[in-house]
C-alpha cells in the first residue's frame, strides 16, 4: 500500500546550499507558550491572595480563641455563637479551604507532572553535534535515507518542570519567645538548668554563687523555664540585692516599684513635712494634700504623744488552774518587777520593761510584756526579752510548759481590743481647728454638715458594723502609703489603722475642731526595710532619717506624731469630698485608667 506523507517544513534553515558542505546553523528556538494556570483567574497577584488568606486565618483563629477563653472564665456555653463569632467562622472555614487547595494542588503537581513531548529544545552544542553526526551517517541532511526530503529534526524530550507556588511570608505565624533575661554565660546556664532539674535548691544560690546580684538573676530565669511564664515585667537591675540578704527577703527574683507622691506642706506643731505616700490608688495623695493645704491655711495641727511600748505576750501552761495564777500573781507583784525589769533589760541597751498585764483562760497563763524600744520598731528586741524572762521563771516554776512566745494577746497584724483599748507602739492624737472659710473655700462644704456626716458615718454606722477601731473614713489608706514608703511593715497596718475620728464646731457652730486618736502606730527608723535605699530617703525627707544619738526613739516617735496628722488631713479631706457629693466625680476623673484592660493577658 502506497502511503504518502505530508510534507515536514523544515525547522532548521540554511544561508548556503546543503551541497556545499556549510555546517547547519543553530537552530531557531521557537517561544515557549505558557498554559493557562488557575490562578491567573484571581483578581489579584497570588502572592497577595494567599497572603489575604493567611492573614485571615490567623486573625479569626485568635479572635475565637479569645472569644472561646473569656467563656470559659464567665462559665458561658460554647455553643452560643454572636452574629460576630459565627462571621469569624465562616470567613475561617473559607480560609482553610483555600489553603488545603493551594498546597493540595502543588502537593498534587509535584508527583503527577509527566514530561511535555511537544516541547522542543536543543540546549547545548553537545547536543546539536550529535544530530549532525546523526544526519550525516544516513546521507547528509538530506541524505538517501529519506525519500521525503532533508530529515526532520530530531526531537529531544525536555521533562517539564512543574511551576512552584510562591513562598509567602507569614507575619502572624509563631515565633520563638524571645529571652526575658539577657544571654546568660555557659557558666550560668549550667547552674540554671541545676536549679531547673532540683539538684541546687533556689535558697542556696546566694552562699553558692557569692554574689546577690547574680543569684536573683539565675533564679528569676529558672524560675520562668519551671512555671513558662514570664516575668518581663519586674525589673531586676538597679536595685542593692547585698542590703536585703538575711534581714528584708529571701530568694528575690527582682522588686516591685511602686510610685511615691509627696502631700505638704504639713504643718505639725509648727513644724512642715512633706509626706512621702507609696501608693497606687488615684486621688489619695491628691486628696491627703487637700488636706494638708486646709490644715496649713488655719494655722497647723498639734499632736500629743500618750504612750509608747511594743508588746509581746507568751502563753504558758500548768497542770492545774491554781498554779497559773500564782505566776500571776508573781509576775504582778510590785516586789518583784525590779528582778524581772533587770532580767529583760540584759537582752539590748534601748529595750526598757514598763509592764506586764497578765491573763488567764483555764490553766493556760498569757503575760504581755510591754517595753520601750528607742528607735526601732521593736519586735525582735521585745522577744529576745520576754525569752530571757520565761528562761528566769523556768527556774523558779519548773512545771511551767511554754507553749509558744506568742500568744496572740500582744497582738499582733490582728485587730485586736487589746490594741484599741490599752494600746501598742505609739498612741497618739492629733487635733486641728479649721476656719469656717477654709472650710468653704478649700473643703467646699459646709461646718454643719461634716459634724453630721461624721457623727453617722463614722460614729454610728462604724457601730451598726460592728467596727472594732474604726471609727473612721479611711486612716488605712493613709497608714499603709507612709508605711510603704519609709520601710514600715506594711502588714502591721492593721492595728496601726485604729482609729476615732472626731468632728465638733466650736465657736458658735462657726469653725470646725477636728481630731484622730489612734491607740497603736507601730513604726520605727531603724532596722528591717528603713536601711534600704529609697525608704532611708523618704525617711531622711522627714527627717527621722535612722537613730536619734541624743534622744534615743525620738524619731520613731516623731515618725508616728505625722502619720497621725497625715490621717488628719486625709480624713479631713475625704469627709469633705463625701459631704459635698464630689467623692464619685473625683475619682472618675484621677481614679480611672484609659487602658483598654481587655486586652491585657496573662502570657
Amino acid at each position: 500500500m502506497d502511503v504518502r506523507r505530508r510534507p515536514v517544513k523544515p525547522l532548521y534553515t540554511t544561508s548556503k546550499d546543503a551541497s556545499a558542505g556549510e555546517p547547519l546553523i543553530k537552530p531557531h528556538k521557537q517561544p515557549q507558550v505558557s498554559s493557562p494556570k488557575a490562578s491567573d483567574a484571581l483578581p489579584l497577584p497570588l502572592y497577595l491572595t494567599n497572603g489575604l488568606f493567611f492573614t485571615m486565618f490567623f486573625s479569626f483563629m485568635y479572635f475565637l480563641l479569645v472569644r472561646w477563653r473569656e467563656k470559659i472564665r464567665n462559665s458561658i456555653p460554647l455553643h452560643v455563637v454572636t452574629f460576630s463569632e459565627l462571621v469569624a467562622m465562616v470567613s475561617l472555614i473559607a480560609s482553610v479551604i483555600y489553603l488545603l487547595g493551594f498546597f493540595g494542588i502543588g502537593f498534587v503537581q509535584s508527583f503527577v507532572s509527566r514530561p511535555n513531548s511537544d516541547t522542543w529544545d536543543i540546549e547545548d552544542e553537545s547536543a546539536e553535534h550529535l544530530i549532525i553526526e546523526e544526519d550525516s551517517r544516513r546521507g547528509g541532511p538530506c541524505g538517501a535515507a529519506t525519500t521525503l526530503g532533508c530529515t526532520p529534526p530530531v526531537r529531544r524530550i525536555v521533562p517539564m518542570v512543574p511551576q512552584q507556588p510562591a513562598k509567602v511570608a507569614l507575619s502572624l505565624a509563631e515565633k520563638p519567645a524571645p529571652r526575658i533575661t539577657p544571654a546568660v554565660s555557659e557558666d550560668d546556664e549550667e547552674i540554671i538548668q541545676s536549679v531547673v532539674e532540683g539538684k541546687t535548691p533556689s535558697y542556696s544560690l546566694e552562699s553558692k554563687l557569692g554574689d546577690c546580684k547574680r543569684a536573683a538573676s539565675v533564679r528569676k530565669e529558672a524560675l520562668q523555664r519551671i512555671t513558662g511564664k514570664s516575668l518581663e515585667g519586674l525589673p531586676l537591675e538597679g536595685f542593692d540585692y547585698e542590703s536585703i540578704l538575711g534581714q528584708c527577703c529571701e530568694m528575690p527574683v527582682g522588686y516591685v516599684q511602686i510610685p511615691v507622691g509627696i502631700a505638704g506642706p504639713l504643718l505639725l506643731d509648727g513644724r512642715e513635712y512633706s509626706v512621702p505616700m507609696a501608693t497606687t490608688e488615684g486621688c489619695l495623695v491628691a486628696s491627703t494634700n487637700r488636706g494638708c493645704k486646709a490644715i496649713f491655711a488655719s494655722g497647723g495641727a498639734n499632736s500629743v504623744l500618750l504612750r509608747d511600748g511594743m508588746t509581746r505576750a507568751p502563753v504558758v501552761r500548768f497542770t492545774t488552774a491554781k498554779r497559773a495564777a500564782e505566776l500571776k500573781f508573781f509576775v504582778e507583784d510590785p516586789l518583784n518587777f525590779e528582778t524581772l525589769s533587770l532580767v529583760f533589760n540584759k537582752s539590748s541597751r534601748f529595750a526598757r520593761l514598763q509592764r506586764i498585764q497578765c491573763a488567764i483562760a483555764g490553766k493556760n497563763l498569757y503575760m504581755r510584756f510591754s517595753c520601750s524600744t528607742g528607735d526601732a520598731m521593736g519586735m525582735n528586741m521585745v522577744s529576745k526579752g520576754v525569752q530571757n524572762v520565761l528562761d528566769y521563771l523556768q527556774n523558779e516554776y519548773p512545771d511551767m510548759d511554754v507553749i509558744g512566745i506568742s500568744g496572740n494577746f500582744c497582738s499582733d497584724k490582728k485587730p485586736a481590743a487589746v490594741n484599741w483599748i490599752e494600746g501598742r507602739g505609739k498612741s497618739v492624737v492629733c487635733e486641728a481647728i479649721i476656719k469656717e472659710e477654709v472650710v468653704k473655700k478649700v473643703l467646699k462644704t459646709e461646718v454643719a454638715a461634716l459634724v453630721e456626716l461624721n457623727v453617722l458615718k463614722n460614729l454610728t454606722g462604724s457601730a451598726m458594723a460592728g467596727a472594732l477601731g474604726g471609727f473612721n473614713a479611711h486612716a488605712s489608706n493613709i497608714v499603709s502609703a507612709v508605711y510603704l514608703a519609709t520601710g514600715q511593715d506594711p502588714a502591721q497596718n492593721v492595728e496601726s489603722s485604729h482609729c476615732i475620728t472626731m468632728m465638733e464646731a466650736v465657736k458658735d457652730g462657726k469653725d470646725l475642731h477636728v481630731s484622730v486618736t489612734m491607740p497603736s502606730i507601730e513604726v520605727g527608723t531603724v532596722g528591717g526595710g528603713t536601711q534600704l535605699a529609697s525608704q532611708s530617703a523618704c525617711l531622711n525627707l522627714l527627717g527621722v532619717k535612722g537613730a536619734n544619738r541624743e534622744s534615743p526613739g525620738s524619731n520613731a516617735r516623731l515618725l508616728a506624731t505625722i502619720v497621725a496628722g497625715s490621717v488628719l488631713a486625709g480624713e479631713l479631706s475625704l469627709m469633705s469630698a463625701i459631704s459635698a457629693g464630689q467623692l464619685v466625680k473625683s475619682h472618675m476623673k484621677y481614679n480611672r485608667s484609659s487602658k483598654d484592660v481587655t486586652q491585657v493577658t496573662s502570657s
